[in-house]
């Protein structure tokens, strides 16, 4: 079983920055597939970014040039910093993950979601 738990949501004005971070708790040795997505009120749930064990990573076209994803994988833990953010970025932003092996040397193919950290961007 893998747990996620996401911090570094907040109020920032259009143009600030923010880092989210999301910690993958369990006895874990890698995941495939670890990923940001976000929904604002009355959006369907939209793909950010999605970063990838071989190194591969997919963003948004609304996001590319102002996002990064990054992942250490030692500490099984995701990042995504936001630049220059526009209010239309406002919203809960989710850590999900899929393809997860554990030390045991057990694979688990099921997708975990975070609960989730509020990014609001207003003046």
């Amino acid at each position: 079983q893998v747990q996620l738990v996401e911090s570094g949501g907040g109020l920032v004005q259009p143009g600030g920055s923010l880092r989210l971070s999301c910690v993958a708790v369990g006895r874990i040795r890698s995941i495939y597939s670890m990923a940001w997505y976000r929904r604002a009120p009355g959006v369907q749930r939209e793909l950010v970014a999605d970063s990838y064990s071989d190194g591969n990573i997919v963003y948004a076209a609304s996001v590319k040039g102002r996002f990064t994803i990054s992942r250490d994988n030692a500490k099984n833990t995701l990042y995504l910093q936001m630049n220059s953010l526009k209010p239309e970025d406002a919203a809960d932003y989710y850590c999900h993950a899929r393809g997860v092996t554990y030390w045991s040397g057990g694979y688990d193919g099921a997708e975990y979601w975070g609960s989730g950290t509020l990014v609001t961007v207003s003046s």
